[in-house]
């Protein structure tokens, strides 16, 4: 409100109307110098009109203003044309046709322009201001019957009843235009610049009538006073929208208004006002007094309650308006992560298919959402890990969460290891199934496996090491088991003449000889430096695969093209597999028999 009271147009509004009064009441204010300074401000009209059309971007709002721009200048022309003849005959006070068509005809342009204008509203809210201004409408015309119309048609002839009734016709609808888009939620200017005009607007009209009503007297001063202030309250109100317009970067195109209009209820407690006034000049007797306070009283104490309900509505519907924005935020919030989130979600029907697939589902199983949908989820899992799966699936339909680690395809044909977490909402009426949260973890468990590789098997050979040969050997528990210890003739000398790259190739040719030996079911293991063990899955098979091994063995190794001789030692033993330790150190015992029993024969 700062810049308001500073801005110089608007002190100028108001220091005009302090010397209007002046001017008229204490001055020689005639009929010229009233003429004079209503044209000036029917230009002052068109000027700010058009500044406020140029401003606004809304084309209701921007044809809104045009139509103001031409009722302004057909009211300045016709004004002007008044001011000339008053000007050349002073003595003249008859209004001319010329200037009362032209403001007639700018009038109707102004109010077909504001009949037609939008509500901006539907159904009952539609229902709801019509009542309103109908409501504010019929106070207006009980104030325009006592002070304007009911005196006239009280006394003098029928041109001044039809002059009444015609002045009459034209304020209504004038004035229930202006209330159609105060009321509305589309109007194109500010509630106090509405306001503002809205009373300039009447006051043209009926000034005049309430000061002769108000004072007793026709006084020809006071009465250009009563049609000058309304007039220049319009020009402030226009002067008022542009400020307010320019505040908000020309966006205006309605104001933020209350749930409930207040007028209505102005407007009742302004017509029992009048009531009251106008029983004091007929002065009835006791009786009517008591009706009259009695029906005062009701209508305040109504008027009250129903304020008092309508705040209570305006405060809940303000607190349900403030949740509903918190819920359609938390809704754009999870909307945000869902569309973001590296995880995909399923949701799985009761008839085991895809009803729901979150976005993710492009990135970690290659196909667009959509597609995924109808898809059987267990179809897609590798043939490996489908009991893993059922078993879980068995699980998460249960009251708490479950995880699996599986294989799914991807749409590549390829297959993705997932860590899924699910959880039963098929009782959920939001929901209906059974929703997956799944995670890709394929680069992660690669990473895995490869530590795993490289913590269970030998770096040089590829076969499994001696804790890897031990948990096998554990899980056969106390079954009957035999286990083959070999260890390499002639592996030293090949190492101490050839170098390393010589040993090492001799024993990776030894890991791919024993390798080719297996059976489904059998490992081999190297226990480190030239000693190598072989578990076979049937302990009936070592004596034969002993033979096997020893005569692979002794097959020449060819290094670029010379030839290493080596030869193997192989050491038996079976029994219970519970004490994988004791087994081994039995077989090395009976391969160093073996061994010492080789360097006797030589």
């Amino acid at each position: 409100m700062a810049p308001l009271k500073r801005d110089p147009v608007l002190l100028g509004f108001g220091l005009l109307t302090v010397a209007v009064v002046l001017w008229f009441l204490a001055g020689p204010g005639d009929s010229r110098s009233s003429w004079l300074i209503q044209t000036g401000l029917d230009v002052s009209l068109v000027w700010f009109a058009r500044r406020l059309m140029l401003l606004v971007t809304e084309p209701s709002a921007r044809r809104f203003w045009r139509s103001m721009a031409i009722t302004a200048l057909c009211c300045a022309v016709g004004d002007g044309y008044q001011s000339f003849l008053v000007l050349r005959h002073p003595e003249t006070t008859e209004v001319s046709i010329v200037q009362a068509g032209l403001v007639v005809f700018g009038m109707t342009v102004m109010v077909v322009t504001m009949l037609v204008h939008p509500l901006g509203a539907a159904g009952r809210q539609r229902l709801r201001l019509w009542l309103d201004a109908v409501t504010v409408l019929a106070g207006v015309a009980v104030f325009l019957w006592y002070f304007s119309i009911g005196a006239r048609l009280g006394a003098g002839n029928v041109v001044d009843r039809l002059t009444a009734a015609a002045i009459s016709a034209v304020m209504l609808v004038i004035v229930f235009g202006v209330l159609k888009l105060v009321l509305s939620d589309t109007a194109p200017f500010t509630m106090a610049a509405g306001i503002a005009g809205s009373i300039g607007t009447a006051g043209t009209a009926v000034g005049a009538s309430v000061a002769t009503v108000l004072t007793g007297a026709s006084n020809p001063a006071l009465m250009s006073v009563a049609q000058l202030i309304p007039c220049i309250l319009v020009a402030f109100s226009l002067r008022l929208q542009e400020l307010q317009t320019l505040r908000r970067d020309g966006a205006w195109t309605g104001g933020t208004r209350r749930r409930f209009s207040l007028m209505p209820y102005l407007a009742v407690i302004a017509t029992q006002i009048l009531l009251v006034a106008a029983l004091v000049e007929v002065r009835p007797d006791v009786r009517i007094w008591g009706v009259t306070a009695g029906v005062v009283v009701i209508t305040g104490l109504v008027l009250t309650r129903q304020l008092a309900a309508f705040h209570d509505n305006d405060r809940l519907l303000t607190d349900l308006d403030r949740s509903m924005l918190d819920l359609r935020s938390q809704k754009e919030w999870f909307s945000s992560l869902v569309q973001h989130a590296s995880d995909v979600t399923l949701v799985v029907g009761a008839d085991d298919t895809v009803t729901y697939a979150s976005p993710a589902a492009i990135r970690v199983l290659g196909e667009d959402p959509s597609q995924a949908l109808g898809a059987v989820l267990r179809q897609r899992v590798h043939p490996s890990d489908v009991p893993a799966f059922d078993a879980f699936a068995a699980f998460s339909d249960g009251s708490s969460a479950a995880s699996v680690q599986v294989r799914l395809r991807h749409a590549d044909g390829s297959y993705r290891w997932l860590d899924v977490v699910g959880a039963d909402l098929r009782n959920h009426p939001s929901v209906r199934g059974v929703v997956y949260n799944a995670r890709d973890i394929t680069e992660a468990r690669a990473l895995q496996d490869k530590l795993r590789r490289q913590a269970t098997h030998d770096s040089l050979t590829g076969l499994a090491n001696r804790a890897l040969l031990g948990e096998h050997l554990q899980r056969r528990g106390d079954a009957r088991t035999g286990v083959l210890v070999i260890d390499l003739d002639g592996f030293k000398e090949i190492n101490d003449g050839h170098g390393h790259h010589a040993g090492d190739h001799v024993l990776t040719t030894v890991a791919d000889r024993l390798t080719a030996l297996l059976h489904p079911g059998d490992l081999a293991a190297r226990l480190g430096g030239d000693e190598f063990a072989v578990l076979p899955a049937d302990p009936d098979r070592v004596d034969a695969l002993t033979a096997q091994i020893v005569a692979a063995l002794s097959t020449p190794v060819d290094l670029d093209g010379v030839l290493l001789r080596i030869g193997a030692s192989v050491g038996v033993a079976t029994g219970p597999a519970g004490d994988p330790d004791r087994l081994l150190r039995a077989a090395d015992a009976a391969m160093y028999r073996t061994k010492q029993h080789r360097k006797a024969g030589v």
